[in-house]
């Protein structure tokens, strides 16, 4: 399915399709050329025989130049050239009457003519797939092409690349159309998912790399999500698997729905097999099951094929090494950490190699944030600034209190630590001058301030982004987690009167003030009535569960049976 257009699927599995003979198996054959030339193999250093005339050696050219097209296409898709003698009148028969000079030329004449008609009858043909109509729902068409796997690279193998080429035809027409940032990274996106399972994998990259600043461009987070991933199958499929790795553990979020983390995670297993990583793979590949083995069939069958093609491997190599930690992976800096020195009564940062890159000096301090730490030397109650080499930026008698961590490049600081908070940089320099009651950090840049006994947010370029209206804000998501502030979408839960809604980033009420109880699921908003009774609405606000089950477990079951049948397409 594709990211945001839910189709049926077809009755057949096609993640389980795999078929007995994969394409990349054939082996090409010597080819065998006819016309004007000499039906059997010449003598090494035999010169090649002179054209008969001008027409000739037109002839012979565009001979040339197609079958140079051919076997670059067919090495673009990732398989052996199929021998010319495979498809209907590529090879022209020797003409009854080789003795008269035209003969032969003739003959092939002929045979070409009859030979474009064949290929016009014959759907799998390039020339019925140029010469086709387009298909009229590209997307419609892609959810339903039926797609096997390699059991040994696990890599896709369409039934009928042609329908593909088809497909992106449209694809094409249809982006050539959009303006919207929305449009333009779904559709780019669905035709580097194409050009991959065809094999034109630098169009693909292009594609997916364009898809992704589109989504971006929209701020939203599953949007985003899906493009990182089809990216990393570009990449995967390109052999540049630690970008690719990066890239699934980024896209795949905790409030991304249950489906589309399954299929993050199938293809991060993919991902780990090429690298022969089997335990980590095994770790992907049983986190997809987990998550959708009561609702995705295709994706479990597609796995189950996955794990056997995975224990196949251990047996002939092993395990290969152990898994990697989410920071290994995003080559995340790993900082000196708060340690407390006994012998010395201070505190200090130590490494973790054991050794003190920031000596034990200091009657208190902060973890590092965004680089950098606040400290408080001995007999001084105020706070300093200083970065991982232990280079002091903020002067301890700058005179703050109070003071907040760094994030996005900012920190919340008060005089007094009990109001009056304003934000400054690593420089000292202050961003939004205003004195907020009460703060949190910033996040996604935008953070949630109090003032006057109601609550807001602000950006950070101190422009006020959401009116000072709410009592708090108490973002609930459906995994158990709570936010302070906005989620990575860009929602927030805010509370008036002890009655609960949701609100995006400039303050637009999505849903409005009138629950007592409002959970961010990852398709829609979980909330109760009068009576305790759960029920759920969209994201565009329509109803999707009517308030009648007693328990949040019961209504978001019902949700994932009523999606229990999409999937996007990565």
């Amino acid at each position: 399915m594709t990211d945001d257009r839910y189709d049926e699927r077809p009755d057949r599995p096609a993640w389980a399709a795999v078929p007995t003979m994969p394409w990349s198996r054939v082996k090409p054959t010597e080819r065998r050329d006819t016309g004007s030339a000499p039906s059997g193999p010449r003598e090494r250093g035999e010169p090649e025989p002179e054209p008969e005339n001008e027409r000739d050696r037109d002839r012979d050219r565009e001979r040339e130049y197609d079958r140079d097209r051919e076997r670059e296409r067919d090495q673009n898709r990732g398989r052996a050239r199929v021998p010319d003698d495979d498809w209907p009148g590529r090879a022209a028969p020797e003409p009854d009457d080789d003795r008269a000079p035209g003969g032969r030329r003739r003959a092939a004449e002929d045979e070409e003519d009859q030979a474009e008609h064949r290929w016009a009858d014959d759907p799998t043909s390039p020339a019925a797939a140029a010469s086709a109509e387009p298909v009229a729902d590209p997307e419609a068409a892609l959810a339903a092409v039926r797609i096997g796997f390699d059991p040994a690279t696990l890599h896709e193998q369409p039934e009928n690349v042609y329908e593909l080429y088809r497909i992106r035809d449209s694809l094409t027409a249809k982006i050539d159309a959009a303006a919207d940032n929305q449009s333009r990274a779904r559709l780019l996106g669905l035709r580097a998912v194409v050009a991959r399972m065809v094999g034109d994998l630098r169009p693909a990259l292009a594609d997916a790399k364009l898809a992704l600043v589109h989504a971006e461009a929209t701020g939203q987070l599953r949007r985003i999500a899906v493009a990182q991933a089809r990216l990393a199958n570009v990449l995967v499929r390109l052999g540049e698997l630690d970008e690719a790795d990066r890239l699934f553990t980024q896209a795949n979020s905790a409030e991304l729905p249950d489906r589309l983390r399954a299929t993050i995670h199938h293809y991060a297993g993919k991902c780990a097999f090429e690298q022969n990583r089997y335990i980590e793979a095994c770790q992907h590949f049983e986190k997809a099951l987990e998550l959708r083995r009561d609702g995705d069939p295709e994706l479990v069958a597609a796995t189950e094929v996955a794990l056997d093609a995975l224990f196949g491997r251990v047996a002939e190599r092993g395990w290969g090494p152990y898994p990697r930690t989410r920071d290994e992976i995003l080559l995340t800096h790993r900082p000196p950490v708060p340690t407390f020195d006994e012998q010395y009564d201070r505190w200090g940062f130590q490494g973790s190699n054991g050794g003190w890159p920031i000596g034990p000096q200091f009657a208190d301090v902060q973890p590092f944030r965004d680089g950098v730490a606040w400290v408080r030397p001995v007999g001084i109650e105020t706070w300093g600034l200083i970065d991982e080499a232990g280079r002091l930026l903020i002067d301890p008698r700058r005179g703050y209190l109070g003071v907040g961590s760094f994030s996005d490049g900012l920190a919340w600081v008060s005089r007094d630590g009990q109001g009056g908070w304003f934000a400054i940089d690593k420089a000292n320099r202050v961003i939004i001058q205003s004195a907020f009651d009460d703060v949190r950090p910033f996040r996604r840049g935008i953070a949630i301030v109090r003032q006057g006994g109601k609550w807001g947010a602000v950006e950070n370029n101190g422009r006020l982004a959401v009116q000072f209206a709410f009592d708090a804000f108490a973002t609930g998501l459906a995994d158990g987690r709570y936010v302070e502030g906005f989620t990575d979408e860009g929602l927030a839960i805010v509370e008036a009167a002890g009655r609960k809604g949701v609100i995006d980033r400039t303050g637009r009420v999505l849903v409005p003030l009138a629950y007592p109880t409002v959970v961010i699921h990852p398709v829609a908003f979980l909330l109760t009535d009068a009576n305790q009774r759960w029920g759920a609405i969209a994201r565009n606000g329509q109803p999707l569960v009517h308030p009648i089950h007693t328990s949040r477990k019961a209504v978001t079951d019902e949700l994932e049976q009523m999606l229990a049948d999409t999937r996007p397409m990565l």
